[in-house]
């Protein structure tokens, strides 16, 4: 088994002569958590897009668990453990966290597994479903209807609606974006816990989360790789400081 878990060979995107992405060699070591930063139009998302099949790749290859996955079906690549958490538009908004979560489970199991057959194989959900809640500490908001949750609770809620769906690698785009201090620590507290049995590669504006939390750290400026490194080695680079000049994301992450 390689120690690479995910590795690109010149992955490349090009939008009607526009190169959004090029030439990346990303390689993600089994176990890290992995973090995609840049300024903005790095083309950090449009690599999350290659990577979960959402777009297909001008040029390059994506292997995962050593198998090239580069022209498989979304869902395919889904099945072999490779999942992104989406943004909480993707969960049902009237629905309870404890049913939100169920329907993540359900997923998992297939169709083989339909909520209406009976009461019972209902229950075997919902413990799963609690059990899950209480590791990402939503246990107390099971019954509260997910549109009225605080909205650092809603991603932690999308956590664990990825987690049913058992991810061996999960990408996060932006987890911590438009949280105040109180609800980027707890997530950070929870991508660090979610972490300890898997690969996690996100893309993340705040530096000081970051800084914190990720092993390993590859800079993209213009669709390509800038610096790769520590957050140590990454942020005293003087090619990645000119590259966030005009931006106060490396400045602030100092303080």
């Amino acid at each position: 088994m390689s120690e690479f878990i995910l590795e690109t060979t010149g992955l490349t995107k090009e939008f009607k002569g526009f190169v959004a992405v090029s030439g990346v060699d990303l390689k993600v070591q089994r176990g890290h958590i992995h973090a995609l930063i840049g300024p903005n139009g790095a083309g950090k998302t449009t690599v999350f897009n290659l990577l979960t099949k959402f777009l297909p790749p001008t040029a390059g290859t994506i292997r995962f668990e050593g198998e090239d996955i580069t022209r498989e079906a979304p869902a395919v690549t889904a099945r072999r453990g490779l999942i992104r958490s989406f943004q909480i538009s993707a969960t049902f908004p009237k629905l309870t966290v404890l049913e939100n979560v169920r329907i993540g489970l359900q997923r998992k199991l297939g169709t083989g597994f339909h909520f209406w057959r009976s009461e019972k194989s209902l229950n075997v959900l919902n413990d799963r479903a609690m059990a899950l809640l209480e590791s990402v500490d939503l246990g107390k908001f099971a019954d509260t209807i997910t549109g009225e949750m605080p909205y650092g609770r809603k991603r932690a809620l999308e956590i664990a609606t990825t987690l049913a769906l058992e991810p061996t690698m999960m990408l996060l785009d932006e987890p911590t974006q438009g949280m105040g201090h109180e609800d980027i620590e707890r997530v950070v507290a929870l991508i660090r816990k979610v972490a300890e049995n898997r690969t996690i590669l996100m893309v993340e504006h705040n530096l000081s989360v970051v800084a914190n939390l990720c092993d390993r750290i590859t800079v993209l400026t213009r669709g390509s790789i800038l610096a790769e490194g520590s957050y140590e080695e990454v942020s005293k680079n003087p090619k990645v400081l000119e590259a966030y000049v005009g931006s106060d994301d490396m400045a602030d992450a100092h303080h």
